[in-house]
């Protein structure tokens, strides 16, 4: 039950996070709070499978903070693949 509240946690922060990064235009509104949530929950399994307690705060910070490292990354690359594409479309279209 307890990893309902570190998957909302993620989520809230992914929302900040998609904000905070550049060109928020290139991309989904949706795109980093859901590949946080999803990296946090498998953190949190993973972890909570080696044997890690609920009660520890390493699982909260390694699945919270993991998820927006991860997050970070992954809306980063999209957001630099979108700009080369877009770029490359404009220019095989001569704009």
């Amino acid at each position: 039950m307890y990893i309902l509240l570190a998957l909302i946690a993620a989520c809230s922060l992914g929302i900040g996070l998609h904000f905070l990064m550049p060109h928020r235009d290139l991309r989904g509104v949706a795109v980093t709070p859901a590949i946080t949530t999803a990296a946090a929950a498998a953190i949190y399994t993973i972890m909570q499978w080696s044997g890690v307690a609920e009660s520890s705060p390493v699982l909260w910070l390694a699945s919270i903070g993991g998820g927006l490292v991860i997050a970070s990354a992954a809306t980063f690359a999209i957001s630099i693949l979108r700009a080369r594409h877009d770029a490359a479309a404009m220019q095989a279209l001569g704009i």
